[in-house]
């Protein structure tokens, strides 16, 4: 057997039981979300800051290791085909697996956002918080979720928060005058 059909067959195995390996625990992003978080506060244009969004996006989509990368693009892949229960057990899988990747639960929030189940949504959303502060897609994902919870004064403070690292966050509309998180209370 040549070395990448060997490397091919662990895979396999890994894929099929995660638990026969650890999962190594994810690289530590923090400086580079930092960075990333003061270049969009800088940014002068939506283009500009929707593009450093996405580079956001692109550090906390990186797996920790090739197994945990194919669960997870499974799950997308899944969730982007509107299988909701196929996505929902990947993100299941890539959470039993790599219990401190903070994207397997913000993933697996989403899919319990999506069928309204706010409450798992919002279990799992803290959990990749407390793993991931900084991850700013969770931050605005439970500001949501506590928004359909009508704990509208977190969710608000919530998205406050998210926007102090991304000012360019289409969920900020939400607090505009006239809009469901908008600040009460200001005198005229």
């Amino acid at each position: 057997m040549t070395r990448d059909m060997l490397t091919g067959a662990a895979l396999a195995l890994l894929l099929a039981f995660p638990a026969l390996a650890a999962c190594p625990d994810p690289a530590d992003t923090t400086a580079e979300i930092e960075a990333l978080a003061e270049r969009a506060r800088a940014a002068e244009t939506f283009m500009e800051g929707r593009a450093i969004s996405a580079e956001m996006w692109q550090v906390w989509l990186r797996a920790p290791d090739e197994a945990a990368q194919e669960i997870l693009d499974a799950g997308m892949e899944r969730r982007g085909a509107y299988d909701f229960l196929g996505a929902l057990d990947q993100f299941t899988r890539l959470a039993d697996y790599c219990p401190t990747y903070a994207e397997g639960y913000n993933q697996r929030a989403f899919i319990h956002f999506l069928q309204q189940d706010f409450a798992a949504a919002l279990v799992d959303l803290d959990r990749a918080l407390a793993l991931a502060p900084l991850h700013v897609g969770a931050q605005s994902g439970r500001a949501l979720t506590l928004m359909n919870l009508g704990r509208t004064e977190e969710a608000r403070e919530q998205l406050q928060s998210a926007l102090e690292l991304n000012p360019w966050l289409s969920e900020r509309a939400l607090l505009e005058e006239g809009a469901p998180l908008a600040p009460t209370g200001r005198d005229i």
